[in-house]
């Protein structure tokens, strides 16, 4: 069977959250390392063709490819734990704490980091030459979409940081609901296709992505970009995160749970009284 009903796919969502939380912290980090890295490679990849092309729509409609890449190897980003982990402990899976939880977060938030600093580092390398020279194209575009995506939220006190957290929560939305639409299916080429579409969503509507950020924003710096690394952190990182914990669960991870595994009881329909007939 190629397609899995949502009461069906949504329990494969609680039984992965379980196996997270139950890995060996050196799977976790290795398997988070490469997502990240990956996730890198697919922004570069997105970039290095608006640039190139001129069309926004064509970096949106290919990043979903690196999303895929990741997916199918099985490797875990932050955006995707947000959502599975706290199901497994809310269903009382054996061995899933809260505890759990959170130490599964932090090495994935550890891992994606190191993944996309690599990726940042060989970015920044190749696009200057081994930093003999001043940056190209790609790389001149990436240092400005960290510019403008920390001081440009600054620039408007608590209205920037209160966009900056929403653009987390509708950026997680999509991507948690692209890492469960990949369950609906067991063949491959359903999965990518179910996957691509939040994707492609999230990428073109430029929401912040935590993981994403995690590779712009340092090869920013490393390219000399005029921000500061707290500038990055407060500016963006950290409400970009808190917005796709909050979002990936509240539109995503909970709503699904609840009326697919913790349904409530069905209406019970009254039966209307027979008509009396007339002797």
């Amino acid at each position: 069977m190629s397609y899995l009903a949502p009461s069906e796919f949504v329990t494969k969502m609680v039984d992965a959250g379980e196996s997270k939380i139950l890995m060996s912290t050196r799977d976790t980090v290795i398997r988070a390392y490469m997502a990240g890295a990956i996730l890198a490679l697919a922004a570069w990849f997105a970039v290095t063709i608006n640039v190139n092309t001129g069309q926004p729509l064509i970096g949106a409609l290919l990043f979903p490819v690196g999303f895929s890449m990741l997916y199918l190897l099985g490797f875990d980003l932050l955006t995707g734990v947000f959502v599975l982990a706290p199901l497994a402990w809310l269903d009382k899976r054996p061995g899933c704490t809260l505890g759990g939880v959170l130490r599964n977060w932090g090495l994935v938030f550890l891992g994606n980091f190191g993944g996309a600093l690599t990726v940042a580092f060989l970015m920044a390398f190749v696009t200057t030459f081994g930093f003999t020279q001043g940056p190209d194209k790609v790389g001149t575009v990436i240092g400005n979409i960290g510019e403008g995506r920390t001081l440009g939220y600054a620039a408007h006190g608590a209205a920037g940081m209160a966009t900056l957290f929403f653009r987390g929560m509708l950026c997680n939305w999509m991507v948690s609901t692209g890492v469960v639409m990949a369950m609906i299916s067991t063949t491959v080429p359903g999965k990518v296709i179910a996957m691509w579409m939040p994707i492609l969503v999230f990428f073109y509507m430029v929401f912040e992505h935590s993981v994403v950020n995690m590779f712009l924003f340092p090869s920013g710096l490393m390219l000399h970009a005029k921000f500061s690394i707290l500038d990055y952190l407060i500016w963006n990182e950290i409400p970009t995160v808190l917005g796709n914990l909050v979002g990936g669960l509240a539109f995503t991870g909970l709503t699904l749970y609840t009326t697919h595994v913790r349904t409530a009881a069905k209406r019970r329909i009254e039966a209307a009284p027979m008509p009396r007939v007339a002797a």
